[in-house]
């Protein structure tokens, strides 16, 4: 039976522009690709975060649809959302901020529902690290899992605050710029011993196109990203993923490092589907038998069969 999983993260407005188009005021944010990736699960699924009252209802509306509760989503009247404006360069890997504006964000004080305080899964979405530790604290008793997202902003601003948190979590997700920049080496498996000496028993190093790895102790997990012929708005991406990632396995209930390899190809498999049109339009449309071809071509792209011929010479 599935457990109940707690997502704090940003709900926002994205102004969005890549090679391939441009849309404005789409709904966007940690916390909304996470919630909607781990809906796919059919969890029991809550979020915590903060729009202001230009949000709109129909979106509301939406997480409710899909099984998302959204008693700790607070509405701040008079106040506008959290709004960013990027353009990505034709790599689809880098990308200009054009324009930020915290908006709510700026006296975000995050408060978790009794009803929500007894979650068996904590995903901290991206969001300055003192706040992720507001809403660890206010947790009745400590999740059987938490995960945590970050960035290089953070590190570079928040540096306390940042390694406090990564002493009471269990799985750090960042990026492998982020991974050298917090731990200061190049080798990426340098770099997951330095990183999972700080606290985080596990430690997951994304690398866009070309995949994710999974660190625990003294083993290693590969998963490659699969190759999309229609790469539209890598926004959110992510946070599909980690939704993904932690929804399979509040899902399952099992937190087993073999699980974790498999959470890591459905995380991949939901980032796959949010990359193919703008926003969260791909993850509110997608069936489940769309998401299990899709696992089936993770499968058939690393499954091969090889007989190694013993050297006679």
């Amino acid at each position: 039976m599935s457990k109940s999983l707690l997502v704090i993260g940003t709900v926002a407005f994205d102004n969005l522009e890549t090679p391939f188009g441009k849309e404005d005021m789409v709904v966007g944010g940690a916390a909304t690709y996470a919630s909607l990736a781990a809906s796919y699960f059919r969890n029991n699924t809550k979020i915590v975060s903060v729009v202001g009252e230009d949000f709109p209802q129909s979106f509301l509306d939406t997480f409710r649809a899909k099984g998302i509760d959204i008693e700790g989503i607070q509405i701040k009247k008079g106040e506008k959302s959290f709004f960013w404006a990027g353009k990505y360069h034709m790599d689809m890997n880098t990308r200009d901020t054009l324009d930020t504006q915290l908006n709510v964000l700026a006296t975000f004080d995050p408060v978790v529902p009794a009803s929500y305080q007894n979650a068996d899964y904590l995903l901290l979405g991206n969001l300055m690290p003192k706040l992720q530790k507001r809403v660890l604290e206010q947790m009745q008793h400590r999740p059987k899992l938490v995960v945590m997202d970050t960035m290089n902003f953070w590190m570079e601003t928040a540096w306390d605050d940042l390694i406090d948190m990564l002493g009471r979590i269990d799985v750090l997700t960042i990026n492998d710029e982020e991974a050298r920049i917090l731990s200061k080496e190049y080798s990426l498996v340098k770099a997951a011993k330095k990183i999972m000496a700080m606290g985080p028993k596990y430690l997951i190093i994304k690398k866009g196109e070309n995949g994710a790895l999974l660190f625990h102790k003294n083993e290693v997990f590969y998963a490659p990203a699969l190759p999309l012929e229609e790469v539209f708005d890598p926004t959110g991406a992510g946070d599909s993923f980690a939704g993904g990632f932690i929804g399979y396995l509040a899902k399952t209930d099992n937190i087993s490092f073999e699980n974790m390899k498999r959470a890591i190809i459905y995380g991949s498999a939901l980032a796959s589907f949010t990359v193919e049109k703008f926003g969260t339009r791909r993850l509110l449309e997608i069936s489940d038998a769309e998401v299990e071809e899709r696992l089936q071509d993770f499968v058939d792209l690393v499954q091969f069969d090889i007989i190694l011929e013993e050297n006679n010479a």
